[in-house]
């Protein structure tokens, strides 16, 4: 079995790098290498909201802690990484466990940096978005390695943040969907990435999965430097969506939440959408910071696949880039089809981060 895993892993290598020399100095879109046959049909079942009205930038809306332009108001100054203990090595990468700050908190985070010869204008970053863990269950070494061992064996220095609450970070975990705390943390780590010395600060890229998928599309919204963005079966539809057919309401649940709190102070997104569109990513499309490549299993029974397929289509309504790959029948991890979804990943990493220039 470790033969087999060692071979598979050294065959997606040799892909990778011929994919990349395929697609290397062209537009042609990855996707148009479709890993499913009915992606094309399934993408036409899916019923789309309509289009998200762009809502205007205002001084009012930035005092909104969930709102984008309060994401956009704040700086981000991060830290100079600490190297808090060293782990044991990747194939071809290093890795360790590096601190940094993030809103006067201590936050941890899994850092890789690769054995190769450094670049003259330092390594391409992948900014990774680890989808939701329990707080208390939340290990930085744990879960997510294949996809991490993906990007850093390909010469990506990779940074996994703790989101504030989670390990052995300060500050106490948040409600991500009513709390803008771990977009800060995601923010200050890339802030912190452009000032770590090996690092390219013109070549960095985020991977968010599910509720980091969440995060990684309010970060590209909200900050330029965000060169490229890969997102798996993530909560990216508009707060107007989400309320609709994903949040859902425990009868039994009588404690008040952010929701309630929200909707009694600014009513419902169907009475008042431009309160709600203000706070969604989807109404700042035109402003992404680069092209995003989606992923999502068809048989995803934690996060809807048509929100992905969405997202695909309001990009390219606000004239942005993306490519969209449905995987039928698969789940939210896209586990029948990892190896083959994270070779596509690092293709287009290579393609729109690893292979420009600032």
């Amino acid at each position: 079995m470790a033969y087999l895993k060692r071979s598979f892993k050294a065959f997606s290598f040799v892909l990778v790098l011929f994919l990349s020399a395929c697609f290397a100095g062209t537009s042609t879109p990855v996707a148009n290498t479709t890993p499913a046959n009915s992606v094309l049909d399934l993408a036409t079942q899916v019923p789309v909201e309509a289009p998200v009205i762009p809502v205007e930038s205002s001084a009012e809306m930035a005092d909104v802690p969930l709102s984008i332009d309060y994401l956009r108001s704040r700086t981000y100054e991060g830290s100079d990484f600490v190297f808090e203990q060293t782990l044991d090595p990747g194939s071809n990468y290093n890795r360790y466990i590096v601190s940094y700050r993030s809103d006067g908190l201590k936050i941890y985070a899994l850092m890789t940096i690769p054995q190769e010869q450094k670049p003259a204008s330092g390594y391409p970053v992948i900014i990774f978005n680890h989808g939701y863990i329990p707080p208390a269950e939340y290990r930085t070494t744990e879960r997510y390695i294949a996809y991490v061992d993906a990007f850093a064996s390909n010469g990506y220095i990779v940074v996994k943040s703790d989101y504030r609450g989670h390990g052995s970070s300060e500050g106490k975990p948040t409600s991500i969907y009513g709390d803008p705390g771990y977009v800060i943390d995601v923010l200050n780590a890339l802030a912190s990435a452009r000032r770590y010395k090996d690092a390219d600060p013109n070549r960095i890229g985020m991977w968010g999965h599910s509720m980091g998928g969440y995060i990684t599309l309010r970060a590209m919204v909200a900050n330029q430097g965000i060169k490229a963005a890969v997102i798996w079966s993530g909560v990216v539809a508009s707060y107007a969506e989400l309320f609709k057919s994903w949040f859902g309401d425990d009868p039994t649940n009588t404690r008040p939440n952010w929701r309630t709190a929200m909707v009694a102070q600014n009513s419902s997104p169907e009475q008042n959408p431009s309160y709600w569109n203000a706070l969604s990513a989807n109404a700042y499309l035109s402003d992404l910071s680069g092209p995003v490549q989606i992923h999502h299993g068809t048989g995803d029974t934690t996060v809807p696949y048509n929100y992905s397929v969405m997202l695909d289509q309001q990009i390219k309504s606000a004239g942005g880039s993306s490519e969209l790959f449905l995987w039928p029948n698969d789940d939210h991890n896209i586990a029948s089809n990892r190896d083959k979804a994270l070779v596509l990943s690092v293709v287009f990493f290579n393609q729109h981060v690893k292979n420009t220039s600032g």
